[in-house]
């Protein structure tokens, strides 16, 4: 007796006894034709084949009422709620469909929410460098946020389109833009996955990947490590609040995701640094993914983004030549704002601002524009060399 008649008649046998050889179970065969999978000159063999079918199919929850085929624990039969179905489908030459329902990986479900940005440019050639822009679709599905730059100079109110990553495009609306930290927002009619909630500022090291449309061949992901967070006064934009990268980053990637290993967002692809080439050498930078929302909630809700003003005049310390630690001292103080509300006074110098170094003026700015509404911040520095704290609320 072959292994197929012992194994095909214990299911049949099985089966019966439980009542199941009632049930229609049918397959179909490779000719089209479907069978009963009880029945027919050989009902036990046709119950095997029913079994691996179900399994194919994904009914697996039906499968304990199988597993206790044999009275004999710890045999192999004994897990034959597992094993019958793959046996019974090597034993009759089945084969499983491919694996196209399987889990997505993070970085996968990433890309779903990165598209195309395709500004329509009417009467003009299309930038041949960078032809295509990257989004990033965020909270309701059909809000998306890109790079300002991508939709060409502000003056320039061109038609946008959108594709996703299965290649669909959709018009998009352009709700408003913000030239001084480089952020944009469209609107689109249909729903498209949202990119998973902002993952907090990442660590140096950390492993991050940027997902975006490079040279405009397509949606591709690229990994890297942290390089820095909270560059300020690199010199692209009037507000930055950058995270760097060395993760591939290339033309056509501008307007991306930043996304950790988790596929949360970090921050939106914005800017590279290059020499002759205008591509990738590694010093790559992407807008925090908390300045993103924060000027993106403001411009899809009111149509402007105005960072608080504190009132508060600013120059670099120490100067060009000198020795000392870097700070911003207080050279001038707007009576009646935020500044001199909180007890800031002329000829104090701000070393850290929520918690962030402060180097310069523009990570004075970069914190600011960063705040939430309602959110105080929390200022330390000296005064005639001495340690003091202020807390700036009212008025911003």
């Amino acid at each position: 007796m072959t292994l197929l008649t012992v194994f095909s008649r214990l299911l049949a046998r099985h089966a019966s006894r439980r009542g199941l050889s009632d049930h229609k179970w049918s397959i179909t065969t490779s000719g089209g034709r479907e069978k009963p999978a009880f029945g027919g000159p050989n009902p036990s063999i046709w119950c095997v084949a029913a079994l691996a079918r179900c399994t194919a199919s994904r009914c697996a929850p039906r499968l304990p009422e199988w597993t206790d085929l044999t009275p004999s624990k710890g045999s192999i039969v004994s897990s034959f709620g597992i094993i019958a179905p793959m046996l019974a489908m090597v034993l009759l030459g089945l084969t499983v469909p491919a694996a196209s329902g399987r889990d997505l990986s993070p970085l996968e479900i990433a890309r779903k929410s990165v598209v195309t940005v395709l500004p329509v440019w009417s009467g003009r050639p299309a930038n041949l460098a960078e032809p295509e822009g990257s989004g990033v679709v965020i909270g309701d599905g059909r809000t998306i946020v890109t790079a300002d730059h991508v939709l060409g100079p502000v003056q320039d109110q061109v038609p946008v389109l959108v594709r996703d990553d299965d290649g669909t495009s959709y018009p998009a609306r352009v709700v408003a833009r913000h030239k001084a930290s480089d952020l944009a927002v469209l609107q689109i009619d249909e729903t498209l996955p949202a990119i998973a909630g902002r993952a907090g500022t990442p660590g140096l090291g950390d492993e991050v990947c940027a997902i975006g449309n490079a040279f405009g061949v397509g949606l591709s992901v690229s990994c890297g490590r942290v390089s820095a967070v909270n560059r300020a006064g690199v010199g692209f934009n009037a507000i930055e609040d950058f995270i760097q990268t060395d993760a591939a980053v290339n033309p056509g990637m501008s307007g991306g995701a930043l996304v950790d290993m988790q596929g949360r967002f970090t921050g939106m692809l914005s800017a590279i640094f290059t020499k002759q080439s205008d591509a990738n050498i590694g010093v790559n930078f992407a807008v925090d993914a908390k300045l993103v929302q924060v000027i993106a909630d403001a411009l899809a809700s009111t149509g402007r983004f105005v960072p608080a003003r504190t009132g508060v005049l600013l120059r670099s310390v120490p100067a060009s030549g000198e020795a000392g630690r870097q700070g911003v001292l207080v050279v001038k103080i707007v009576p009646g704002l935020a500044g001199d509300k909180s007890g800031l006074r002329t000829g104090d110098v701000v070393y850290l601002a929520n918690g962030r170094r402060i180097r310069k003026p523009q990570d004075w700015l970069s914190v600011m524009a960063g705040r939430q509404a309602g959110e105080q911040v929390e200022v330390s520095g000296l005064r005639d060399g001495k340690p003091l704290q202020w807390t700036m609320s009212e008025g911003l």
